[in-house]
């Protein structure tokens, strides 16, 4: 990245909105920094700036304990290859290897390595390294985990190699950082707490109202401000409390221990549902010109886009919601936990399931669901989509081609346009989703028809998955004069 007068201009004014843009290493001290740190503004001759964390620790600098580049916001990127990046990057945290990675995308793994030197700057390994570390530096911070199981949760397969590489990157031992920390909210028992950040303005009250609307009864609950859920990650189960820490820009994650060992992983979904890499800056920027939307923006800066912690959950709740009110397709989705969800027990009364897996569903039959008060076509969608689930047929996930995945989605019966795109909306986490015909779309927007409605659409690309959530939460507005 240049090192421009605008960057510097940016890190010296701690302007919140370049935080996760870019990073600042001090040559003087061989400190990293997010421009929003608090420390003394170096001269501009000592700073370079680079793109994300990984780069400015390939290039030698440690993280400032001040500002702490492990809780900077990620971004939300639009184009196919950094989204493609992404997408790696998430699934070489999971542990996957170059060769199934390559596979997945149907490219070679010196494509896969080309793709992560391009966008992220460095090598796929030196990226996994970084981001291990830089969790491992948050869970010895932010919790009093021992550190043995902060190794393993940060994904490092032994405590030698962990140690290892914290002395080499940080110059220093785990042991030590954590006497050179002190946080009064460290807790100790089955359980503790973690911050993820976000870019501010954010609408937390807006996004709980949202997902408290469609929860899954007993799977999910909105309690005194905070989301909860249960949780299942392979062979994993848990639970897990989010609230919100507006003070610091962040949102408090409290994870049972249970759920260490895919802790990047959880860490990963949460980001998802909850919209973390938002840029409102930029969106807001975008339609501020436009007559319809650039109000409603102006009103709701921090609107975020919820997305999806279950893919598969969230496909059924679709399908559920098919030409029924919220509440009725939220009392559907209560009956489908219940009725094929497994028992499981948490401190939290609200919570007393896990979503079924997709394998398990496959095996039911049409009468299984039916008996629900679901009626067959939807029965036989879900059957349907389990199946493609179950089998891997069908891959559902934020990054995936999002043009190809509504495709495969138009060829499931009893799935159209608009249950595709609401789904690439939330489970792909594509910003430019537009579910053609929704009705409470057609009424905010004056009345008008599903064609008029998507003509309308074509000037809010590549952001149209905020314009629909920006309409949706907004009174009807007049009908333009043709």
């Amino acid at each position: 990245m240049d090192t421009s007068l605008n960057y510097y201009s940016a890190f010296a004014a701690r302007d919140a909105r370049f935080d996760g843009v870019f990073f600042v290493g001090v040559t003087s001290t061989g400190i990293y920094c997010r421009p929003v740190c608090t420390a003394k503004t170096p001269k501009a001759a000592n700073c370079k700036f680079f793109a994300n964390a990984q780069s400015a620790e390939s290039g030698g600098f440690r993280p400032c304990l001040r500002c702490r580049p492990e809780l900077a916001p990620g971004y939300a990127p639009v184009d196919d290859a950094p989204r493609i990046a992404q997408l790696i990057a998430a699934r070489l945290e999971e542990d996957m290897g170059i060769e199934d990675i390559a596979q997945q995308f149907d490219l070679s793994s010196r494509q896969i390595r080309r793709i992560i030197r391009a966008e992220m700057g460095v090598s796929p390994i030196e990226l996994i390294q970084s981001r291990r570390l830089l969790l491992a530096k948050q869970l010895m911070t932010e919790t009093a985990l021992p550190v043995t199981e902060v190794a393993y949760a940060s994904g490092f397969n032994s405590l030698r190699r962990f140690n290892d590489a914290f002395l080499k990157r940080y110059r220093m031992t785990p042991s030590r950082l954590r006497k050179q920390v002190a946080d009064e909210n460290i807790l100790t028992g089955e359980s503790s707490t973690l911050l993820l950040s976000y870019r501010p303005p954010y609408d937390w009250d807006g996004i709980l109202a949202f997902l408290g609307a469609r929860a899954l009864k007993g799977a999910e609950a909105m309690v005194d401000g905070h989301y909860l859920r249960t949780v299942r990650l392979g062979k994993y189960k848990g639970w897990v409390r989010v609230g919100h820490a507006p003070e610091k820009s962040a949102l408090t994650v409290e994870f049972s221990h249970a759920l260490l060992p895919v802790l990047p992983m959880l860490l990963a979904r949460l980001k998802n549902l909850f919209d973390l890499g938002a840029r409102p800056d930029v969106i807001a920027a975008y339609f501020a010109g436009d007559k319809t939307i650039g109000k409603m923006v102006k009103r709701n800066p921090g609107q975020r886009v919820p997305g999806a912690f279950d893919v598969f959950e969230l496909t059924v709740r679709a399908i559920l919601g098919q030409q029924v009110s919220v509440k009725a397709a939220t009392t559907l989705g209560g009956r489908f936990i219940e009725g094929f969800g497994e028992k499981f027990k948490t401190p939290f009364p609200e919570l007393n399931y896990l979503a079924p897996l997709p394998a398990a569903v496959a095996k039911l039959a049409e009468g299984d669901i039916a008996r629900l008060g679901i009626n067959g076509a939807r029965a036989r969608s879900i059957l349907a989509l389990a199946s493609g689930f179950a089998s891997g047929a069908l891959v559902l996930e934020p990054g995936v081609n999002p043009d190809a995945a509504i495709q495969k989605l138009d060829d499931i019966p009893g799935i159209g346009p608009w249950t595709a795109h609401y789904i690439a909306m939330r489970a792909l986490r594509w910003p430019d989703a537009f579910p053609t015909g929704d009705i409470g779309v057609l009424n905010n927007l004056g009345g008008v028809s599903a064609k008029e409605a998507d003509k309308m659409s074509e000037k809010w690309r590549p952001w149209r998955s905020y314009a629909v959530l920006h309409i949706w939460h907004n009174p009807q507005i007049p009908k333009a004069k043709k």
